[in-house]
Formats: C-alpha cells, sequence, structure tokens
C-alpha cells in the first residue's frame, strides 16, 4: 500500500514545525498532535463547541487538531487552538468571552505545551 502525501502546504510545515519543538522543548503533547495530523483528513477531529462547554474549564486552553464547529453552546471563556474554526463557532466563542487561535500561534505562545488540554 502506497503512503499518501499530504498536498496542504500549511499542514505541511506545522506537522514538521510540532516535530521540531517537540525534539527541542522534550514535549510529548506536540509529538502527539503531529501524529494526528498525519492521518488522513477524514480522520481528522470535528468537534461541536458543545463538547468543549461539556469538557473545557473556564479560562482553560484546548486543542483541536481538526475543525471546530459551532453545534450546541457554550458558556466559559475558554481559548480554543485548532486547525479551522466554522463562522458559527468563531462567534460563538468569541460571544463567550473565549479567544479562536491556530495551533501554530498556541505553539508560538506556549512552546511547552503546559495546561492545554486536546479534545478529538
Amino acid at each position: 500500500m502506497r503512503a499518501v502525501e499530504k498536498t496542504n502546504p500549511r499542514i505541511v510545515n506545522l506537522i514538521s514545525i510540532l516535530k521540531e519543538t517537540s525534539r527541542t522543548s522534550d514535549t510529548r503533547i506536540w509529538r502527539e498532535i503531529a501524529r494526528r495530523l498525519e492521518s488522513p483528513n477524514k480522520n481528522h477531529a470535528e468537534v461541536n463547541i458543545s463538547k468543549i462547554n461539556r469538557y473545557a474549564a473556564k479560562g482553560e486552553t484546548i486543542i483541536v487538531p481538526g475543525k471546530v464547529l459551532g453545534s450546541g453552546a457554550i458558556d466559559q471563556p475558554v481559548v480554543v487552538a485548532a486547525l479551522n474554526f466554522s463562522k458559527s463557532a468563531e462567534e460563538k466563542i468569541a460571544g463567550a468571552k473565549g479567544s479562536c487561535i491556530t495551533i501554530e500561534q498556541l505553539l508560538t505562545d506556549n512552546p511547552k505545551g503546559s495546561g492545554v488540554r486536546i479534545l478529538r
């Protein structure tokens, strides 16, 4: 069986940055995110706002190795890092005084990955 290569340059670059950061800072979270992003796109996480609301604590940082969708409601401020966000998900998170950032921004802000929870 032939290995399928990623064609999205953003994901390819992100995977290499995650692996490099994992090696240099000796953190396993970035290696795990890279492993999940290396899987086929159909296996990437799609997480609804309701799941974030259910599992996240107020002020917590959540990372989604995939897309955040806008189904459900959120009533607490959280920082959510993901590959992509639906428009309604961005609006709902912002409405709850939270913030939406890219995985690249989270990696720059928190290279040790401390206090980050993975949702899938």
